[in-house]
């Protein structure tokens, strides 16, 4: 009951304040990111993708070429299901360094976690103070939503930097990855994913075992959801499988190899 009030709460308060005065031209093409996936370990794609040019112009990034078999973890987190902090237990125990994605939500109402986040070497990324689709507010209330992360996280945990930033929702558009990017985010997207975000379908860790390790391909960035009972539990499996496979995990700032 207290999650789905919480949902609830975070639904609202996504879209709390979005008026028409914020809206830009109807020339500034919404996208929403999709992507082929990969299987037998070929690369996930987004050759045939209309916004492939759009991301390849603004060095927005969906996999990492040239870094051999490596792996990113990224979690986005709006708001707490009570399963960060076995997911946190289990990246110490296996020293994997991870990006989470927070909302203004996730800051107030978690700061004991992304405390820990930070003093156990991971990245704390942008995902907007209340989750706006982004190429409906103006190019003032971008860096209002994005400033507002970043200052935030740096008083409570010690993280200057935040060069990180995730769409709210997968949507984009030239403009807000140029905007973005004069702010000096790059934009993270993903090659792996699942449809693990829905608390009310989760179906075992065997199923997100099994939908993470079959799309397992070098420079795959993982995109998961820290709310989901399954991935918590299937994360040190996950991990050892990818390494049995020859697959290391990287921090997303680490250099290519």
């Amino acid at each position: 009951m207290k999650s789905a009030l919480l949902r609830v709460a975070v639904c609202l308060a996504l879209v709390a304040g979005i008026g028409a005065a914020d809206v830009q031209a109807a020339g500034d093409r919404p996208y929403h990111f999709g992507f082929k996936k990969s299987k037998n370990g070929a690369p996930a794609s987004i050759d045939e993708e209309g916004f492939k040019p759009v991301i390849d112009k603004h060095g927005a990034i969906f996999r990492r070429d040239g870094t051999g078999k490596t792996l990113y973890l990224t979690f986005d987190n709006g708001y707490e299901n009570g399963y960060t902090a076995k997911i946190l237990d289990v990246l110490k125990e296996k020293k994997v360094p991870a990006v989470f994605f927070v909302t203004g939500h996730y800051i107030e109402d978690q700061p004991e976690l992304l405390k820990r986040m930070v003093s156990e070497g991971h990245i704390i990324g942008n995902h907007s103070w209340s989750h706006p689709d982004m190429t409906q507010i103006s190019d003032d209330r971008i860096a209002s939503e994005l400033n507002r992360v970043k200052e935030s996280v740096a008083a409570l945990t010690g993280q200057q930097e935040m060069r990180y930033l995730r769409p709210p929702r997968g949507i984009f558009s030239e403009r807000t990855l140029a905007v973005s990017g004069k702010l000096g985010y790059t934009n993270v997207f993903w090659s792996i994913a699942y449809v693990d975000w829905d608390t009310s379908k989760q179906r075992g860790k065997e199923y997100a075992y099994e939908k993470v390790i079959s799309q397992l391909h070098p420079g795959a960035v993982i995109l998961l959801h820290s709310v989901s009972k399954d991935n918590a539990e299937a994360m040190a499996s996950i991990i050892d499988r990818a390494r049995e496979l020859g697959y290391e995990f990287k921090a997303l700032d680490a250099p290519a190899s």
